[in-house]
Parts: structure tokens; sequence; C-alpha cells
């Protein structure tokens, strides 16, 4: 079963009703049982920094999702959901992430002289070999976004996907079986689904 984390993050039966449309087992849940008995983690999210770490730990969801991915649990983070994993953002200063991957999250710069937030279409480029998780697509194909800050790993080696907004960022990121993209997936049309079909893929199959 893929556990859709529930933490009043909004976005959450997009994600739930695109897992169904591609016939795979998918809940939303915020209860600690349905998280410890999952195959797989989807931890989507629109809003702010703060706010949801606030929700996780209201939860007690944040014990629960670090034990998880250090048990080696297959994950996803979306939007907010990836900014998440780590330490920290220039959107809530003081408020630690969930700290699973080092690094922290910056504000889009009004010097690249572009809207902030991106909304819409942008493309996405790989880096290095192609992820699993992209299989089937193609460089610099178009996903939807919705955002102000973007990630900066400390570890440049898990970034899997960049895209230009001004400047390079890390659109995707992976380290061992938690992978991480700023856009929507669910709202991405057929390119989109490819990728939650791809996630479901390596959730079935364990790796």
């Amino acid at each position: 079963m893929i556990i859709i984390i529930d933490a009043d993050l909004g976005n959450l039966r997009n994600v739930e009703k695109a897992f169904q449309k591609l016939d795979y087992a998918a809940k939303i849940s915020s209860k600690i049982s349905d998280l410890k008995g999952a195959r797989a983690l989807v931890l989507p999210g629109v809003g702010h920094f703060g706010k949801a770490m606030e929700n996780l730990n209201r939860l007690g969801l944040v014990s629960i999702i670090r034990e998880k991915i250090k048990e080696d649990t297959i994950c996803l983070g979306i939007c907010l959901g990836m900014q998440l994993f780590f330490e920290t953002s220039a959107e809530a200063p003081g408020v630690a992430g969930l700290s699973v991957l080092k690094g922290t999250v910056k504000k889009f710069s009004k010097r690249i002289k572009l809207k902030i937030p991106q909304i819409g279409w942008n493309n996405l480029k790989f880096s290095k070999n192609k992820e699993s998780i992209f299989q089937g697509l193609v460089d610099n194909e178009m996903f939807y976004f919705v955002h102000s800050y973007y990630v900066v790993p400390e570890d440049k080696n898990i970034i899997i996907g960049q895209t230009h907004y001004g400047f390079d960022f890390a659109a995707a990121v992976r380290s061992d079986r938690l992978w991480g993209v700023q856009f929507h997936p669910e709202k991405s049309g057929a390119r989109g689904l490819k990728i939650l079909d791809n996630f479901g893929k390596i959730c079935a199959r364990g790796r």
C-alpha cells in the first residue's frame, strides 16, 4: 500500500486519484499505524514550510517518517514535500525540517527578473544517467511548477534533474530509495503520470 501522508498540506486527493487511475493501491492517511505498515510513502505539499513542520509535529509524524526513511522505505516528496526532507528553509528561519537530506531551501531572488512564484510549465533536464523514475521520458519534457523556493542540496550528487528559471536549480533529487520532485506530477498530464507509474513499479518490485 502506498500511503499519501495527510499533514493538511493540500493537493492530496489529486495525488491519490492519479495513483488510483494507474491501478496502484494508495490511500490518504495521517495514522501512525498506516505509516508503519506502508510499503511506500508519498509526502505531497503546498504552502508554508514552517506550518507544514508544525502540522507534522502536531500529528506525531516526524519520528515515524524519519524512521521509515532510515529503514529504506521507498518515499517520494512532491513540491513542498521535497523541501521538507531538507534541514532548513529561508521561508521559516529557525524551524528544523525532517533533516533526512543535508541542505537548505532558498527563495528565488528578485534579481532573476522573473515572476515569483514560478507558476506554469517548465522543462526538466536529467542529470547524469537517467533515473528509473524517469524511464520512458526524454530530456527537456515539460512539467507543472508552482513555487517560490527551491532546494540546495549539500551533496550535489543527489541532484537527478534540473530546471532553468533565471538559473539552473535542483528540480529532482534522489538519495537511496528517497526521491523528491519540485514540480507537480499529478498536474503534469501524461508525463507526470508516467513518473508516478514508474514510482509505483519501483514500489511493486521493492527497489
